[in-house]
């Protein structure tokens, strides 16, 4: 399904990404060398409850997870990339970690994801794919603000920018649409080809997410069921916005309230 917003859910979509992109940076805020996982997922939690808001994640349930997430924030570290399960683990200096987050608030939903390194260790490698993802994901929103657009693009754009990186891109998990509910059409995959595919409207909601691991575009998922890995062990980095398109091009929604 494809869901084109009313302008009256456009504007609560705005604030459910401003929630989105406050708990995010709150939570890098506290990912200190010992914080542990749980606690993340705690406190996000509590911020979910604060703001009246519901939780994407908990009781979220898809072929390709093992039952429930059972969780409420993605926290990928290191090897992994995407869903990653909250389990009892500290944080080490030097650790890659990524947050990803989708909440529900007054009915619409928009997800978000950032990466960033632990503590005060920075190899120059994880800066670098970090950027990456970073300067792929501002490639597919200027993508997305040209008029008469097409899915393939975004993706053309995003996955431009990641191969002159230097990075292999994986087309098994990307973008998506999103509105009333978290995963939705169309798919947006990270790599394609310019001119293709459904044509952008008004109203329409997009989480676009450039994602890499250093040296393969292979997945393994792990004995929890839900978290990816990179099938040699090497790290990783991902980064997500909600975009909508409006008349005037793409508004970024997943921007916290201070920036």
């Amino acid at each position: 399904m494809i869901e084109i917003l009313s302008p009256a859910q456009l504007l609560r979509a705005k604030d459910t990404g401003t929630l989105v992109a406050d708990i995010l940076q709150t939570m890098k805020s506290r990912s200190a060398v010992g914080t542990n996982l749980l606690d993340i997922d705690r406190w996000t939690h509590e911020m979910i409850i604060a703001a009246g808001a519901q939780s994407c994640y908990v009781d979220y349930a898809p072929s390709f997870g093992r039952g429930p997430f059972g969780h409420y924030i993605c926290t990928s570290v290191n090897d992994a990339v995407l869903h990653g399960l909250p389990h009892d683990y500290a944080l080490a200096d030097g650790d890659l970690l990524t947050l990803d987050l989708a909440v529900s608030l007054g009915g619409v939903v928009t997800d978000s994801a950032i990466s960033f390194v632990v503590g005060e260790t920075r190899r120059p490698e994880d800066l670098a794919m970090i950027d990456a993802t970073e300067r792929a994901l501002q490639a597919g929103i200027a993508a997305a603000s040209v008029p008469d657009a097409r899915i393939g693009d975004l993706s053309f754009a995003i996955g431009e920018v990641l191969t002159e990186a230097g990075y292999q891109i994986s087309s098994e998990f990307g973008g998506h649409g999103v509105g009333t509910t978290m995963h939705q059409d169309p798919h947006i995959s990270n790599t394609g080809r310019p001119g293709r595919g459904f044509k952008l409207r008004p109203g329409l909601l997009l989480a676009l997410e450039p994602w890499i691991m250093a040296d393969t575009a292979k997945l393994v998922t792990d004995d929890d069921g839900w978290t990816l890995r990179s099938v040699t062990g090497c790290r990783t980095a991902h980064s997500e916005h909600t975009i909508a398109i409006t008349e005037d091009g793409a508004e970024i929604l997943t921007l916290p309230a201070r920036a």
